[in-house]
């Protein structure tokens, strides 16, 4: 069983950058793919960005060149910086882990999740 705590949300400026931090427990680490989705209230929920066991990144056109994602293995935790940000970017951001390395956009693939981080950009 996997834990995994998301922190580094708030409230920010559009154009403003946030770097979100996923700590992961209870497994090993580094087996699992990894990503990031969200929600806005009233949406489904959103890919974001996904990255591999071996470091593989994968975005959701709307995110690409924005956001980076990444992984440390030695820490167990994995990054979201998001850059350049965007009103319509406020939403819930969670970080989940999959024993899977295929369709990774698609959140049924992910085995466990995090609670989630409150993201909030404002003018």
């Amino acid at each position: 069983q996997v834990q995994l705590v998301e922190s580094g949300g708030g409230l920010v400026p559009i154009g403003d950058s946030l770097r979100l931090s996923c700590a992961a427990s209870g497994g090993t680490f580094s087996r699992y793919s990894l990503g990031w989705f969200r929600q806005a209230p009233g949406k489904e929920r959103e890919f974001v960005a996904t990255i591999s066991k071996s470091g593989n990144t994968y975005y959701a056109p709307s995110m690409k060149g924005r956001f980076t994602i990444s992984r440390d293995n030695y820490k167990n935790t994995v990054y979201l910086q998001m850059n350049s940000l965007k009103r319509e970017d406020t939403a819930v951001y969670s970080c989940a882990a999959s024993i899977y390395y295929t369709d990774l956009f698609d959140g049924s693939r992910f085995n466990y999740w995090g609670q989630g981080t409150q993201v909030t950009v404002s003018s």
